[in-house]
């Protein structure tokens, strides 16, 4: 059944007061199929978010907006460490959910999750809007031309200079760096399917660890079941001095090698110029994808078994950084 066989307009709520919040609440202010109802988070910022988009209601917790009988879809964009939980409420209150990476912290959680949406018949969307970008479309374009891929790269550098007071910085918030960032995973699982094995590195640097870190350098290794090897890096804070968003795709016939938006596809016959375009605007795909999916039965553009291995990888990770040791998984 698709929700235009319901009541119109679909009744949103954000969980949420930041940047993305705002952008949701935005987009959503936009279409006809949907109403805004309600916002929770940080008081100032969570009135302000309101009375720019006319939110009638705003909580000051996340427990109150996601049991209200007025709110069919919940949107949650607050603070990673809190993700499961405010899911969790939310479809044991009967509310469609679209949540920003990660879906919870850690494997069993989420698996739990996802099924309580199959059993309640509800949606449960995690936002991964790197699969919408025009890189990953040019690779998903031309990786038939490469041959057989036997390795991969995917590597960022935030450098950020002062170190601002955010949850992002904090680990008990922000979460193990690559579950946090577990989009760098996903998108080369979704390209190469199950991982097998799992190395990592961590380091933290800062003057007031473990709360709160002012660098951070996050190193995976993978190994998938066909063969290919992968490095990922997530690599933010004062330590780097020049931000760098890398991608290489390594294959018998030829290479995939894109630095930002820009890039290059490598074969014998020569070399051809690549632009992925402007990153802006995903969001909205995302959104419109979902609302799609909720009035016409569109199918959704990510999918759980994805989701659920690249956290069983990220969490593979985190122990691997903790132990030294190969983790199989």
């Amino acid at each position: 059944m698709t929700y235009a066989s319901l009541n119109q307009p679909l009744r949103v709520g954000i969980v949420g007061s930041g940047f993305v919040a705002k952008l949701r609440a935005e987009i959503f202010s936009k279409d006809a199929r949907t109403k805004l109802v309600a916002i929770a988070g940080t008081p100032e910022k969570a009135q302000a978010i309101a009375q720019e988009f006319d939110i009638p209601k705003v909580h000051q917790y996340w427990s109150e907006l996601v049991v209200h009988p007025d709110v069919d879809l919940v949107v949650v964009c607050n603070v990673n460490r809190d993700h499961g939980a405010v899911v969790g409420q939310a479809l044991r209150s009967g509310k469609h959910v679209i949540v920003e990476y990660p879906l919870a912290f850690n494997l069993a959680e989420a698996e739990e999750l996802v099924n309580l949406a199959k059993q309640n018949n509800l949606l449960l969307h995690v936002e991964h809007i790197e699969l919408l970008g025009g890189v990953h479309q040019l690779v998903m374009e031309h990786l038939s031309k490469l041959g057989t891929p036997f390795y991969a790269r995917y590597s960022t550098k935030s450098p950020q200079r002062p170190v601002p007071d955010k949850w992002t910085y904090k680990p008990d918030l922000f979460g193990f760096p690559l579950t946090a960032a577990v989009s760098r995973l996903n998108r080369i699982i979704v390209l190469f399917g199950k991982v097998k094995s799992v190395s990592c590195q961590l380091h933290y640097s800062g003057d007031n660890l473990p709360h709160h870190f002012t660098s951070c350098v996050c190193n995976a290794q993978l190994q998938f079941e066909n063969g290919v090897l992968a490095d990922i890096s997530y690599s933010k804070g004062e330590n780097f001095w020049q931000p760098e968003r890398i991608m290489e795709l390594q294959g018998s016939q030829g290479a995939l090698i894109f630095s930002a938006d820009k890039g290059k596809l490598i074969t014998a016959d020569g070399e051809m110029e690549l632009d992925a375009g402007t990153t802006r605007g995903l969001f909205k795909k995302d959104t419109e994808n979902v609302l799609s999916h909720l009035f016409n039965g569109t199918p959704i553009y990510t999918n759980h078994e994805s989701i659920l291995h690249s956290l069983a990888v990220a969490n593979a990770a985190e122990k691997a950084a903790a132990t030294q040791q190969v983790i199989m998984i």
